[in-house]
């Protein structure tokens, strides 16, 4: 990945101000334009069935106008990636097997290197490849160093004089192993730990073609590594000015395209009518006064942005466009989506196990955690395709019902009758139907629980976990924190947007 990383702007990041500093990780992070595209592509109106709202005239822009767009918008996603996810890394390339351009560089790099070794197997040796390697690593080197380090930058300087490596090699005085020897005590000081025993292993070689081979392979590893140093030096400060950048940077989309808040025109709007007319109070609860709701005909924006973030938990992605203003975390509000319809899941399977067990499994905290961790592993692959919810309650039901009977046996109690695990079965199986009451009662309380959190601002403590989801509170709490922090950035960086359309549509008759 060294030819993708520049180390330099990274480097002159961590100084910048956080409007600026994205521009070097820009450099950092290979495909990263490409990956743009195709999410440009997935979730524009061309691609999707729904008719786009005509909130604004269509507007003709030119090609470079486009791709100037298309940077921006790069820019901020660069940016909110880096602020939204903590374990955000950047990685070394690996090409695909067997693909073509694998294949191209493993033989110009085979080249290269038996064109060195024949070089330095002449007699006398020219030493014109291997210099121009030393100069490569020695400004690698450099560019690794901190402003601080005065003495590092001497030594190195000085070492690897490539004007007196010159002379050297001219004079038949030059001697490579030392500055190979140099090279890998340099890196040694420099790289993170992880990387010390890759550093350690060079010194076990002894052939100078494999060891320069060996180098630049250690020191790509180590540039990945001050990239992802880097960028989580500049994470606080992009944090400081990140709501107003991103807001800067949709707003210059929006003066290109005047239609890039057409789907959040239609999106709160539908909030705005859900809860005026209630035509989803089973699915997606009112938070009652809380919101302020229920004062009068004309909703309260906030409680209007409230459910509208909470339809984004039931959103149909192959079906629908995603919001433009929330669509650089579309990804993870599809995670929240699925992890809370595993927890409906799993809560309506305890719940219907528990109930028909009365006190007598309940009562027992560790069969309850172990039932739990078995019927969360068999709804692990929720998310595939090839996931069928009906065979896999099937299964459960059937182990269920094994755990709860050897469970009775052991404290003593009647084991379950016959006539118990076929109704047992029978409900858990029911399970796999969207309509089932007890999964409705589930998902309701899940987003009342959510809507509530979503209301009282984020304050701690967490409302009271709704009936039934004692077993997976911890669970619950999780993923709650994560939606309400989305949300809260989402609000921080797009409100005034909101707020504009918001005050169009929540006008009093």
């Amino acid at each position: 990945m060294s030819e993708n990383l520049d180390m330099s702007n990274i480097k002159e990041a961590e100084k910048s101000k956080a409007n600026d500093s994205e521009q070097g990780l820009e450099d950092a992070v290979e495909g990263s334009d490409e990956a743009l595209q195709k999410k440009i592509k997935s979730g524009s109106p061309g691609t999707q069935r729904v008719q786009r709202p005509h909130s604004s005239p269509p507007r003709f822009v030119t090609v470079e106008e486009l791709l100037e767009t298309a940077k921006g918008v790069t820019n901020m996603v660069l940016a909110h990636e880096i602020i939204v996810n903590g374990d955000f890394k950047i990685k070394p390339i690996e090409l695909p097997e067997d693909s073509l351009e694998k294949r191209v560089k493993e033989i110009v790099h085979k080249a290269f290197w038996d064109c060195l070794s024949v070089q330095l197997s002449d007699d006398p040796p020219s030493y014109d490849h291997a210099i121009k390697l030393v100069g490569e690593i020695k400004e690698t080197l450099l560019s690794f160093l901190l402003p601080g380090h005065t003495r590092l930058r001497n030594q190195i300087t000085e070492v690897l004089d490539l004007d007196l490596i010159k002379q050297q090699a001219e004079n038949g005085a030059l001697d490579i192993s030392k500055l190979a020897e140099f090279i890998i005590g340099m890196m040694g000081t420099l790289c993170a730990p992880v990387r010390d025993e890759e550093v350690q292993k060079l010194k076990n070689i002894k052939e100078i073609v494999p060891l320069f081979r060996a180098i630049f392979s250690v020191l790509d590893l180590m540039k990945v590594d001050m990239a992802n140093f880097s960028v989580s030096s500049i994470r606080p400060h992009l944090m400081q000015q990140s709501v107003e950048y991103e807001r800067k940077k949709f707003q210059e989309i929006l003066e290109k395209q005047p239609n890039s808040l057409d789907f959040v025109t239609q999106w709160l709007e539908e909030a705005a009518d859900d809860l005026m007319n209630q035509k989803y109070k089973n699915v997606l609860p009112v938070g009652g006064g809380a919101s302020g709701s229920d004062e009068g005909p004309v909703p309260n924006p906030v409680a209007v942005q409230n459910r509208a973030y909470l339809r984004l938990l039931k959103w149909d992605h192959l079906q629908r466009p995603f919001p433009e203003t929330v669509l650089m975390d579309q990804s993870r509000f599809q995670e929240l989506q699925l992890q809370l319809e595993q927890l409906t899941i799993l809560g309506a399977v305890l719940l219907v196990t528990f109930s028909m067990a009365a006190s007598r499994v309940s009562s027992q905290a560790n069969f309850a955690e172990k039932l739990k961790m078995i019927v969360k592993i068999l709804l692990t692959d929720m998310h595939l395709p090839s996931f069928h919810l009906k065979d896999v309650l099937t299964t459960i039901g059937e182990k269920v019902c094994l755990e709860v009977s050897s469970c009775l046996s052991q404290c003593g109690f009647t084991p379950f009758t016959m006539d118990k695990e076929i109704v047992l079965k029978g409900q858990i199986q029911a399970v796999a139907s969207p309509d089932d009451p007890i999964r409705r009662i589930m998902d309701s309380r899940i987003l009342t629980f959510l809507e509530t959190y979503l209301a009282s601002g984020h304050q701690k403590p967490l409302p009271t976990v709704p009936g039934g989801f004692g077993p997976v509170q911890a669970e619950l709490e999780e993923v709650a924190v994560k939606f309400v922090r989305l949300v809260n950035y989402n609000k921080m960086v797009f409100s005034p947007y909101y707020d504009a359309i918001l005050s169009k549509l929540l006008v009093r008759p």
